[in-house]
C-alpha cells in the first residue's frame, strides 16, 4: 500500500511514534505513562498533519466480539478527539498488540495496517511499519507469529472467557517485556536485523527514510548515501518520537 502526501500545509508536520507498550509493568507505572503520552499527543495537536503509531501501543491486546481490554481509556479518549477534530491517524500492528481488529476503525475512524506501507510526504519516499519479523533472524518468532496470525487460532482464543484468555496472555507478556527492560535491547551493529532489511529494500527501490520500531532502540543509521533508517525507540525508556516538517526529519524525545 502506499499514501501520497503531495505537500505540508503551513507550519504542518508529520509524526512518528512506537512502543507505547501500555499495560507493563504495573497499572500504576503504565498509567504514569500512558498520562505522558496523552500530554505528547495534545503538544503536536496544533502542528500534526498526521500521526503514525507503529505498532504496540499496547503490551497486550485482543478484540472480542463484544469486550475489548480493560484500562487504556484515556489515549482511546485522546485519539478520539484528535481523530474527530479532522487530523488522519495511523495505527500499525506490532507483535505486542497483533490482535487489534476493527475496534479503531470503526470507534475512532482510523485506520490499522498489519504490514509495512510506502508513503510519499513533499516529494520525499518512505517505508514505515512495526518491524517485528522482518530481515534475517528471529526464525522463532517469525513461526510464532504465522501461528497467531492464523485466523483459526485467532477463533478459538476468541471462545476462552475473556478474564481467563486476557488474563494469561498479560502474564505471558509481562514476563517477556520485563525481562527485556531488566536486560535492556543490545545495539547489534551492522547485524541489526531491521538495518540488513533496509539495505535490502533500498537495493530493490529507492526511499529516503525507512522508519520503525520494534527494537526499543534510538538509531539512526545511513542506507547507502542517501538512506536512513531511524528506529524511533520506545516510551519505557526514552519517550522518543519522529517529526517530518516536509524537508528534514528529526528523531525527539518528549520532556513534558
Amino acid at each position: 500500500m502506499k499514501q501520497i502526501i503531495n505537500s505540508l500545509s503551513p507550519g504542518k508536520k508529520i509524526f512518528f511514534a512506537s512502543d507505547f507498550h501500555l499495560g507493563v509493568p504495573t497499572a500504576e507505572e503504565s498509567l504514569l505513562r500512558e498520562k505522558k503520552i496523552v500530554a505528547w499527543l495534545e503538544s503536536i495537536r496544533n502542528e500534526a498533519q498526521a500521526i503514525y503509531l507503529l505498532g504496540d501501543l499496547f503490551d497486550f491486546w485482543f478484540e472480542y466480539k463484544h469486550a475489548i481490554p480493560k484500562g487504556f481509556i484515556r489515549i482511546q479518549g485522546k485519539l478520539a478527539e484528535l481523530s474527530d477534530a479532522g487530523i488522519p491517524i495511523y495505527i500499525f500492528t506490532g507483535n505486542h498488540d497483533m490482535w487489534i481488529f476493527d475496534y479503531f476503525t470503526e470507534e475512532l475512524n482510523i485506520p490499522v495496517f498489519r504490514n509495512p506501507i510506502e508513503l510519499t510526504v513533499s516529494g520525499k519516499e518512505f517505508l514505515i511499519g512495526h518491524g517485528d519479523a522482518l530481515g534475517p533472524g528471529e526464525r522463532t518468532f517469525k513461526l510464532l507469529r504465522k501461528f497467531f496470525h492464523n485466523p483459526m487460532c485467532q477463533f478459538l482464543f476468541s471462545w476462552i472467557h475473556p478474564d481467563i484468555g486476557i488474563g494469561l496472555a498479560n502474564y505471558f507478556s509481562k514476563s517477556s517485556r520485563n525481562k527485556t527492560r531488566k536486560h535492556g535491547e543490545e545495539f547489534l551493529g551492522d547485524k541489526e536485523f531491521l538495518y540488513q532489511y533496509c539495505i535490502e529494500q533500498e537495493n530493490l527501490k529507492h526511499r529516503d527514510y525507512y522508519i520503525f520500531g520494534h527494537r526499543h532502540l534510538k538509531l539512526e543509521m545511513k542506507v547507502g548515501s542517501n538512506s536512513v533508517y531511524i528506529n524511533i525507540g520506545d516510551w519505557i525508556n526514552y519517550y522518543t518520537y519522529a517529526e517530518f516538517d516536509g524537508r528534514k526529519l528529526e528523531l525527539k524525545e518528549f520532556k513534558g
